[in-house]
């Protein structure tokens, strides 16, 4: 912010060396342009003066905040995400309604209590596995 100063002071002095009175309209308005231009460059030393302290506030809260990392996943390790599953198993299923393919986890599909509604129609979906186990029985029957 230092060459705006810089730049401000050659401005007054020029006004000041071409003995630019305040006593012309043309005067008047020079002396006043760069009054302002001073106050702008006032202003921008302040918003930087501004943004450095941010910055290092920033700083300080980026360090700790790598502190309270350290400090809560220091006990987990890669094993232990040996155990998570993230695939989850689904079967796709066509809504009777709409026709909207809908996938369910299988978890969902296996507890008899849960109710699975349509993302698409919000109409409940009904399976009915009895279909299938009555063939794969006359298919076992058939051998």
């Amino acid at each position: 912010m230092k060459y705006l100063y810089e730049r401000v002071s050659y401005l007054r002095g020029l006004t000041d060396g071409l003995q630019i009175s305040e006593d012309t309209k043309e005067g008047k308005l020079l002396v006043q342009i760069v009054d302002v231009l001073e106050d702008f460059a006032d202003a921008m030393n302040e918003l930087a003066e501004v943004h450095d302290e941010l910055d290092e506030y920033v700083e300080c809260i980026d360090e700790d905040l790598a502190d309270v990392e350290d400090e809560v996943f220091a006990d987990f390790e890669d094993d232990d995400y040996e155990d998570y599953d993230d695939e989850e198993d689904f079967i796709e299923v066509e809504c009777p309604h709409c026709e909207h393919t809908v996938f369910v986890e299988e978890d969902v599909i296996e507890d008899d209590d849960a109710d699975i509604l349509c993302p698409n129609c919000h109409e409940p979906i009904y399976l009915d596995f009895d279909d299938e186990d009555d063939d794969e029985d006359l298919e076992d029957d058939d051998q």
